[in-house]
């Protein structure tokens, strides 16, 4: 059985092909799954899609109509899919429930450390020859307070990392991690976290009920000097109240591995012309933020990862069986 591949990036595309062959054969395609690159699956039965492909209703209807049955989302979160009408028009629906938390929490990291320290602005300067430290102190984090918004894998991960420079913790989730608290992590409510701490990171998945987590009243409710790091999805800032902000001279940085209205942006090339989004135009030109392109997964070890169950769980369909990773299971037969 060939499986097709939608948006596969130039470093995934051996993976894919590799971990496929001796199962299945892959077409790995660089295109998106859209509304019009859809027709392209006819004939199909399974596909496999990424985080950035629409896979809403108009597009499962095309997917369906042309024999489409399955689906093997190449990542955790599932905010694209449009699960309610997969369910009605009986396609079976997975995703990769895990894979190297290490991979988010260092880059979240990573992010951090590059605006607290203006990595970018000082390695600008110094490709040209400006060797001056004008506008580039930065604070040490040990004694800092890190707030973690999530402490799932992801979180708990971080909340390592925090420990390790020697960081006050606040916590805040649905249920506490043990082992955040055995870290010294205190938990308490999002208010009083955002309020203070000195570094917030975001590790919650995007549902209904996190959506704009940070909206205007919790930016407001944010230390002036504070430290913004997003590497989960976008639509947990309300990204207008953030530039509202930013104009007024809040924040030491922001760091910003994702967007709320990336899709159709981020893993393209849009250098020869022009952004039609304003809002993230307007967020490249402060100098303490920092955007990178929805790349923290983005290491060997997790996407070997993803890719590996990807492959399990298109041979657990074929095969009849449902895991965890099932988010819709095969349509019982009429």
């Amino acid at each position: 059985m060939e499986i097709l591949a939608f948006g596969v990036q130039t470093d995934e595309k051996p993976l894919i092909e590799k971990a496929f062959e001796e199962l299945h054969e892959a077409r790995c395609l660089d295109v998106f799954l859209t509304e019009d690159t859809a027709p392209i699956a006819a004939g199909y039965a399974v596909i496999s899609t990424s985080v950035n492909c629409d896979l809403g209703a108009r597009v499962l209807r095309i997917l369906a109509a042309g024999g489409t049955k399955m689906v093997a989302q190449r990542s955790t979160g599932f905010n694209n899919i449009d699960l309610d009408v997969a369910r009605q028009l009986g396609l079976t629906v997975a995703r990769v429930s895990y894979y190297s938390p290490y991979s988010v929490a260092e880059f979240a990291w990573t992010l951090a450390m590059a605006v607290n320290r203006r990595v970018v602005r000082a390695a600008g300067r110094t490709r040209d020859f400006d060797f001056r430290l004008d506008g580039l102190l930065g604070r040490d984090m040990r004694g800092r307070t890190a707030g973690v918004l999530g402490t799932g894998k992801i979180g708990e991960a971080f909340t390592r990392i925090a420990h390790g420079f020697g960081m006050e913790l606040l916590g805040w989730d649905v249920a506490q991690n043990p082992a955040c608290v055995e870290l010294g992590m205190k938990y308490v409510d999002k208010d009083r976290l955002l309020a203070e701490s000195d570094l917030v990171s975001l590790h919650v998945p995007l549902l209904p009920g996190t959506r704009h987590i940070i909206d205007a009243d919790a930016l407001r409710s944010m230390k002036d000097d504070a430290i913004l790091v997003n590497s989960s999805r976008g639509g947990l800032i309300d990204t207008d109240a953030l530039v509202t902000e930013l104009r007024a001279g809040r924040f030491a940085g922001v760091g910003l591995d994702v967007y709320e209205a990336e899709a159709g942006l981020f893993f393209h090339d849009r250098s020869l012309e022009g952004v039609a989004d304003d809002t993230l135009a307007r967020l490249m030109t402060f100098p303490n933020v920092l955007v990178t392109s929805h790349q923290a997964y983005y290491t060997v070890d997790a996407v070997g990862q993803i890719v590996g169950t990807t492959v399990e769980n298109v041979t657990d369909y074929l095969a009849g069986r449902h895991t965890e990773n099932v988010l819709v299971p095969e349509a019982p037969a009429r």
